[in-house]
This record gives C-alpha cells, sequence and structure tokens, in this order.
C-alpha cells in the first residue's frame, strides 16, 4: 500500500495498471468508516499476493484528485485496468464482499497462470520453437478454458504449422458463440481455405490453369475462388485479395458473400496486434502520459489500410 497525489498518480495507477489491476482508495483522516476499512484492504492486498496494488490518495490532500473521480462519499474505493476505472464499491464493506467486488474484475489464478504460459509461448515462437509454443499453449488453454486470447493464439499456431485437425477441433468451442467473434470467424476462414488446398483436386492446380479459365471468362467466380484460396494456402494473401476483390466488384452477394468475408478475415489476421500500452491514459489533469509518442504508421499497417480501402471502394 503507498500514497498516491496528484503529481505521481500517472505512474502509480495509470501506467501502473497496464500491467497490474490497481485498486484506489480514497479516505480521510477524519473519517471513521475509512479508519475500519483500510485495515481490511491491507489484508486482502496481502492475501492476493500480487493480484492487485492498493493505494491511497488523501482527498483532504488532494481535493483535485477528489473532484476529477467525482468523489462524492468516502471511503470510495475504485479499481484502475489498463489505464482506465473500471469499477468501484463506496463504505466500509466486509471483507467478503470485497473479495467478491475483486474476484468480479480481476483474472483468476488460471488465467494468471495461462497468461504467463502464453507469454513463455509467444517468446518460443519468437525464437522459432513452434513445438514448445504450441505445448505451452496447449497447456495454457487446460488451464483456462475460456481464456480466448490463448484460444486464438493457439488456432493461430497450429494453423500456420499445418495441424489442421487439431486446430479445427480448438477453433470449434469459438465457433459455437453468437455472434462469433471477428478473429476466430477470421482463423476459420483461413482454415477452409488451407483444408480445400490440401482436399479439393484444384488445390493442386498451377496458378496458369486458373489464369486460362479466368481469361475466358471473366465471371468465373468459382475459378477465381478456387485460386484465391490456394494463394492464400501459399502465404500470398495480398495476391489473394486482389483475386476476391475482382469479384466483389462484379458481383458483391455472389455464395453468400463469401469472397468478402474472407478478405475481411484476411485484413484482420494481417493487422498488426492490438497493444493495450499504445493508447496513452490521461491523468486526472487530462494530461496524457509522458513517452506515448505518436509512432510512424508501420508498412503492415499500411498494407492492411490500403487493402480496406480497396474493398470499401469495390462494395460502392
Amino acid at each position: 500500500m503507498i500514497d498516491v497525489t496528484l503529481a505521481n498518480f500517472q505512474a502509480e495507477v495509470l501506467e501502473a495498471s497496464l500491467t497490474t489491476p490497481v485498486l484506489v482508495d480514497f479516505w480521510a483522516p477524519w473519517c471513521g468508516p475509512c479508519k475500519v476499512l483500510g485495515p481490511v484492504l491491507e489484508k486482502v492486498e496481502l492475501a492476493y499476493a500480487g493480484r492487485f496494488k492498493l493505494v491511497k490518495v488523501n482527498t483532504e490532500d488532494e481535493q483535485q484528485l477528489a473532484g476529477y473521480f467525482q468523489i462524492r462519499s468516502i471511503p470510495t474505493c475504485i479499481l484502475f485496468v489498463g489505464g482506465q476505472p473500471v469499477d468501484e464499491f463506496m463504505g466500509a464493506l466486509p471483507e467478503g464482499q470485497i473479495r467478491a467486488f475483486l474476484d468480479r474484475n480481476l483474472p483468476s489464478e488460471a488465467d494468471l497462470q495461462a497468461e504467463a504460459e502464453r507469454a513463455e509461448a509467444e517468446a518460443a515462437a519468437a525464437q522459432g520453437d513452434a513445438y514448445t509454443a504450441l505445448q505451452r499453449l496447449r497447456n495454457a488453454l487446460a488451464q483456462a478454458p475460456d481464456n480466448d486470447d490463448v484460444r486464438f493464439d493457439l488456432v493461430r499456431l497450429l494453423i500456420g504449422s499445418g495441424q489442421l485437425g487439431e486446430a479445427a477441433a480448438a477453433l470449434a468451442p469459438a465457433l459455437g458463440k453468437i455472434p462469433v467473434p471477428l478473429r476466430f470467424e477470421a482463423l476459420a476462414q483461413w482454415l477452409h481455405a488451407l483444408e480445400f488446398a490440401t482436399t479439393d483436386p484444384r488445390g493442386r492446380w498451377p496458378l496458369e490453369r486458373f489464369d486460362e479459365l479466368i481469361a475466358a471468362n471473366k465471371r468465373d467466380f468459382e475459378t477465381r475462388f478456387a485460386k484465391a484460396r490456394v494463394l492464400i494456402a501459399q502465404g500470398d494473401w495480398t495476391a489473394a485479395m486482389d483475386e476476391l476483390l475482382e469479384i466483389i466488384m462484379r458481383d458483391k452477394k455472389w455464395a453468400d458473400e463469401a469472397p468478402r468475408k474472407t478478405v475481411v478475415a484476411l485484413l484482420e489476421l494481417l493487422a498488426p496486434p492490438k497493444r493495450d500500452a499504445g493508447a496513452a491514459p490521461k491523468s486526472a489533469t487530462g494530461l496524457e502520459i509522458a513517452g506515448h509518442a505518436a509512432a510512424a504508421e508501420d508498412p503492415q499497417a499500411e498494407l492492411v489500410s490500403r487493402y480496406r480501402r480497396k474493398l470499401s471502394m469495390a462494395l460502392n
């Protein structure tokens, strides 16, 4: 437990909450319930062993902070995650209710273990060790089967490694959700393209054979779509999207919009990963945290932006 002021609020709360949830206890020295709540919060912080960080704001000394967060009654506790307030409670709650509040908002022990495995998998994958990365992700998903981030990483790596059967099995629970999250729909489209390339006779055609048929009939959408799937399987996703855009420009509704859905899926998979720390949380004074300068758009992001514009033009 530490005392926080306006001067260190950014570092101790906003920046710190990007990696570990921070519970801010707004209190005052004259407040009887605050004196009751304080020791309970410290006991719970110790029991949770690093799952969250406890800080205290003296509202008598830090009236600007109290005003910014519209503290009308004390004690008030606000939980920050990812640089933003996500939940709060007022009054000197008993320990059981505080634990229930935290458990509702904090990652579970299983999720923490799964995230640790996921981090190890990311490091192994970066070193080219796909086998270790897959084992880590399999362990992580076994520990936290509801963790969509782990499931996404595992399915993506399985598809990339050519283990399509296991990928389909791991993907199935996510596809059962209503609506299906876009990133899992994207994986399904990629998986379908690879399954086509390995099971359909056209998957073994040279590209020139597709081109001959398309040259004879520009509206041979079946052949164009098959060629796009082969290109996806070969890893030439931009050429695949160019072929799909040709279909969309000629018939937006063909095959229940399969070409559009496939382009959207590829763009989702090509998009650079979103990093929570990339957004600069703002302090109580409205100033962005220092050191979060806007980075120039990287080539991958530029490619995704360009093809999103192409898709928009093809649909209009």
